[in-house]
């Protein structure tokens, strides 16, 4: 068995991570091999990762960048390196994680939206609360819910299709699209879960059955994104607001948004046009020439 496959089954087996979080950590461990391999010019056994250094760690880092890591991305792949290397019973060189810049509003990149998503589940207790962590922020960023509304869903929701009915605020009803890759959280949860999955009961549950409260997703997403060096404006909400402006970003007309986050009047969706155009400041600012 190789070490990368040792470190899976380790994580697997005695850690209880996820699936999502053995593939992701298994897939880092291969590519420092992979890396090493052409780096040093020969094989990588413990011994040798015994003797990583700073700049071979840097190094490493730096080929992943190129490859176009985000800096979230980038914080995640480093833990997992560190993890790696402590199986392997090397020490892993002192290295700061990168990190991103703080106290200016503006919405998380999908790079941090999904890192942010598996750092969460990353720490779960069990595989099962890790796909719910992975499913619940998902919906968030993929489908724009409001936290309340993701985990005030119910059994009746199942089986899952290309759409979702949502009850928003004063009981208004929506259809949201689901995006293949959070119809498979959800339903990677719905697999792993405990509890029966009754249509009059809640969707998502608690570590002891009931319905999961939205406080643990917010502790959940406070540490993580504590580790991965994101700002505190990082909230579950955000993830709503990104998924907002990145629709508006890639064109959606403010009618069909209003409609997809289920908001009462025009003027509440309006908001995101001035959230957009301060992006655009940014981008104009930082690559024109004359800025």
């Amino acid at each position: 068995m190789t070490l990368p496959a040792a470190f899976a089954a380790h994580l697997s087996r005695d850690r209880r991570r996820s699936p999502h979080t053995v593939r992701a950590y298994q897939a880092s461990a291969e590519r420092l091999i992979a890396f090493l391999q052409a780096h040093w010019g020969g094989a990588v056994d413990a011994a040798a990762l015994a003797r990583l250094t700073k700049a071979d760690l840097r190094a490493y880092l730096a080929m992943r960048r190129a490859e176009g890591l985000g800096n979230a991305s980038a914080a995640r792949e480093l833990s997992a390196v560190r993890g790696f290397l402590a199986f392997v019973g090397a020490s892993a060189p002192a290295m700061r994680g990168p990190r991103v810049k703080k106290g200016v509003p503006r919405p998380v990149s999908p790079d941090e939206a999904v890192a942010l998503a598996e750092e969460v589940a990353e720490d779960a207790a069990e595989p099962w609360i890790a796909a719910r962590d992975l499913a619940v922020l998902l919906l968030l960023y993929g489908a724009g819910l409001r936290i309340g509304e993701a985990v005030g869903l119910t059994g009746a929701v199942l089986p899952l299709g290309a759409a979702m009915s949502v009850t928003g605020k004063r009981a208004k009803t929506r259809i949201v699209p689901l995006l293949p890759q959070v119809r498979a959280a959800i339903e990677d949860y719905v697999r792993l879960s405990p509890w029966p999955l009754d249509r009059g009961a809640a969707l998502f549950r608690g570590a002891k059955g009931g319905p999961l409260s939205p406080a643990i997703i917010r502790r959940s997403v406070r540490a993580a994104r504590a580790r991965l060096g994101l700002g505190e404006r990082t909230t579950p909400h955000a993830l709503r607001h990104s998924f907002a402006t990145h629709l508006l970003g890639r064109g959606a007309d403010l009618r069909s948004l209003q409609e997809l986050l289920g908001h009462a009047s025009l003027s509440s969706t309006q908001i995101y046009t001035q959230v957009d155009a301060a992006h655009l400041l940014d981008v104009y600012r930082n690559a024109h020439p004359r800025a």
